[in-house]
């Protein structure tokens, strides 16, 4: 009887140091990254470093098939944690080793190893799936977008589920290779820079790669025929356009516009310093949807974009998103003044260059335009809800608060603060709180009432300064 004391004994210690410490206290990791306004969105556990996609795609029955191959380093000890997918999935490994997985909820991939993870181990998931995009929806809508001769997906905050797993927040960014498979005479389009293109037995294979951390939702993909371009900027980086060939009546202004890129690039360096990106563009595939989406390195056009004639405005307005936004990220959702605002103020700096107004002239206008009565007021760009999230009035009023900044701490700071902004958070995630502290610092001002009554009141602000 002692000796199987003994025994049994010896045989718990050698479990026990076999299972590292840091996996000893491991648990579930959170179905949601914490954001209030998307509570399942994203995943907690873990932190992703790099996205491997091997994709296969037929545009004729819209099927994509592939292997997604995640990077990651534990934030916790794991038993088991989520990914955000839409997707059948056939088969997950972590470390090469077969792991359980079940479905919960409208996205998520709850993924069980066969052993838990210690934190702070580097691990790899590869997901191996399959499914039609198009046919897929999540909370009653769908992200996939079909074209005569391929798919889109470009979306926001979410489009990653229709085409890759991935801790989908932009909390969460990551580095990618993108290698999609299209039939001969198809083209892909994806972020980046492309490496390499092969044909085949018929496929062709086009590897993309994005080296600078990248927001989920900023992930692209375009499959379908498309006329493409090439440019550089001032400064030498490269710039791919794309343009599906039948646009009819939208393609010659989609063209004029898109075609500037470039020199828009250019032109925002002067306010917000060096262009982050090792590379710039932006495709107009053949959709009905009425929207544009500053996808990184490659902004997403609609061709309802330009039914009214060359718009470059919009273009200057998805081409400041790449350091509002992409190359600073907001941290959770209600920071999303951080990208619209200062996009939509980069419409009016380039409206002054093109002698068609001046920021101050264009905020007066918006302010003047709306009476204190009028529902553009009760909204908070500084915290809009999720259901107000993409309201004029994130766009406007807050690109009005951006010019009343101006306006109150003088062109100096501002200007200062303009370039300092995505240095100092390069290639990473900030708040309003962030903003405002960096405003403060750099204009000596005391902050705190301006942007309560600009961004954090539900009401129209009593005087608009004179500048």
């Amino acid at each position: 009887m002692r000796t199987r004391v003994i025994a049994s004994a010896t045989a718990v210690l050698g479990l026990l140091l076999a299972v590292p410490a840091s996996a000893a206290g491991a648990g579930p990791g959170a179905p949601g990254i914490g954001d209030p306004y998307y509570p399942t969105y994203g995943n907690g556990g873990y932190d992703v470093s790099h996205y491997d996609l091997n994709l296969r795609y037929q545009p004729a029955t819209d099927t994509l098939t592939g292997t997604t191959t995640i990077t990651a380093t534990a934030t916790q000890g794991l038993t088991s944690f989520d990914l955000d997918f839409a997707l059948t999935v056939s088969k997950v490994t972590v470390d090469g080793r077969p792991a359980a997985f079940a479905t919960s909820g409208e996205q998520e991939l709850v993924v069980t190893p066969a052993h838990p993870i210690g934190r702070g181990r580097r691990i790899t998931v590869a997901v191996t799936y399959s499914g039609v995009p198009s046919t897929v929806q999540r909370y009653g809508f769908t992200s996939w977008q079909r074209t005569p001769d391929g798919g889109v997906a470009a979306n926001e905050p979410e489009s990653a589920w229709w085409w890759f797993p991935s801790n989908d927040h932009p909390l969460d960014k990551a580095s990618y290779d993108v290698r999609v498979a299209v039939p001969a005479g198809d083209q892909a389009i994806s972020n980046g820079l492309l490496l390499s293109q092969h044909t085949g037995d018929g496929w062709t294979s086009f590897h993309w790669q994005q080296t600078k951390p990248q927001a989920t939702y900023l992930a692209t993909l375009a499959v379908g025929h498309f006329d493409i371009t090439h440019s550089r900027t001032k400064t030498g980086i490269p710039v791919i356009n794309a343009y599906s060939p039948d646009l009819g009546a939208n393609e010659a202004n989609a063209r004029a516009s898109v075609e500037r890129t470039a020199e828009i690039v250019d032109f925002l360096s002067g306010y917000f310093g060096p262009y982050p990106f090792d590379s710039a563009g932006g495709y107009v595939p053949n959709v009905p949807s009425h929207f544009s989406l500053e996808a990184q390195t490659r902004v997403f056009y609609s061709p309802a974009t330009f039914s009214k004639g060359v718009n470059t405005s919009v273009v200057a307005h998805e081409l400041a998103h790449q350091w509002y936004g992409d190359d600073v990220s907001l941290a959770r959702w209600s920071d999303i003044w951080l990208n619209e605002g200062f996009a939509s103020y980069a419409q009016w700096l380039w409206a002054e260059h093109e002698h068609t107004g001046t920021p101050q002239d264009l905020a007066r206008q918006v302010y003047d335009a709306h009476p204190a009565d009028d529902p553009f007021w009760t909204v908070e760009p500084g915290d809009p809800g999720p259901q107000n999230q993409f309201d004029d009035a994130v766009y406007d009023r807050g690109a009005v608060a951006i010019q009343a900044l101006r306006d109150t701490i003088g062109d100096r700071a501002f200007l200062t603060l303009l370039r300092v902004w995505p240095a100092q958070h390069r290639y990473g995630n900030a708040t309003i709180a962030d903003f405002r502290r960096l405003a403060e610092k750099l204009s000596g001002q005391d902050l705190g009432g301006f942007f309560q009554t600009w961004l954090y009141t539900a009401a129209k602000p009593a005087a608009f300064p004179a500048g």
